[in-house]
């Protein structure tokens, strides 16, 4: 057996059986604490139906469990900070794949192909100087 293999099937967890990873989106970090249990999830100490108000984050949180299908599996402890509800939920995301990855190496091989696995590298452009914003120009007067 090579090496390479055999690293890939250890689970990667702590004394406690917790798996943990860090995602990151735009300017927002989430270092996220996976391990089995009766599925919930707390962001910052709250629930994630009362962290995140909207839906459209919340399923953005779940939508790697879902992949897998370990959603009601595992409890998630999340703390965010950073940017707006979008790049935190989608940071949280990103932390609950790589932990479910460590966690439960057969996961790895769906999460990669579904691209849950891929940090988003888009960042805000920044503003250049003589212009209003990044890419808005003020407007052209001849005289």
């Amino acid at each position: 057996m090579d090496r390479s293999t055999a690293q890939e099937t250890q689970a990667k967890t702590d004394d406690l059986g917790r798996a943990y990873a860090v995602g990151r989106r735009k300017e927002a970090q989430a270092r996220v604490w996976l391990v089995e249990g009766e599925g919930h999830i707390y962001i910052n100490g709250k629930p994630m139906a009362e962290y995140f108000v909207n839906v459209v984050p919340r399923e953005a949180v779940i939508a790697p469990m879902q992949l897998v299908g370990a959603l009601g599996k595992f409890n998630v402890w999340a703390k965010v900070r950073g940017s707006g509800t979008t790049g935190q939920s989608e940071a949280t995301a990103l932390g609950i794949a790589k932990a479910l990855a460590l966690h439960t190496p057969p996961y790895k091989e769906p999460l990669r192909a579904e691209g849950c696995l891929t940090r988003d590298p888009r960042m805000v452009e920044r503003k250049k100087t003589g212009q209003p914003k990044a890419r808005k120009k003020f407007t052209w007067v001849k005289r």
